[in-house]
């Protein structure tokens, strides 16, 4: 990946709307090489996929939480179950494992506090091999950016 690679991928990530034409005007090329490179950038798994970005509170979303969650066993058959279940509530917008205190760290988008109730309570819960869960809720977004740092 080239200069001319990374300032296609940050102009895609701020607009991914922008059109092969406009991203050869601001890198001075013409629009065959930007077209080729912009189908090598896909092919090659650099740009997984393009999306709208929508306002989560437009769309009835108010509350944001994050969730820790600490597994009662870490065998690996445990671990995948986790996993697998976790992926099937549309509440779970995000899931990482990681290493710390707690096992999981997941988002959660829910219209209010007690729809996240009816989450934890009646599908968090439902999961095996879970014993301890703590919540913190966002009260404010300082920053949020969807797009990497490419240097």
């Amino acid at each position: 990946m080239d200069p001319i690679d990374r300032s296609i991928l940050h102009l895609l990530q701020k607009n991914g709307k922008i059109t092969i034409k406009e991203i050869a005007e601001r890198l001075l090329l013409s629009t065959t090489p930007i077209f080729e490179r912009v189908k090598k950038l896909e092919r090659d798994g650099y740009i997984k996929s393009y999306k709208a970005i929508l306002d989560r509170k437009k769309v009835g979303l108010q509350l944001m939480a994050f969730c820790n969650i600490t597994l009662n066993l870490h065998q690996k058959d445990f671990i995948k179950k986790f996993e697998k279940d976790i992926q099937q509530f549309p509440e779970v917008v995000e899931c990482y494992h990681v290493a710390g205190m707690f096992d999981y760290l997941i988002k959660i988008y829910a219209q209010d506090m007690e729809q996240y109730q009816d989450f934890l309570s009646n599908k968090l819960a439902s999961l095996e091999n879970i014993s301890k869960v703590q919540s913190s809720f966002v009260m404010t977004e300082v920053k949020d950016f969807s797009y990497l740092p490419i240097s």
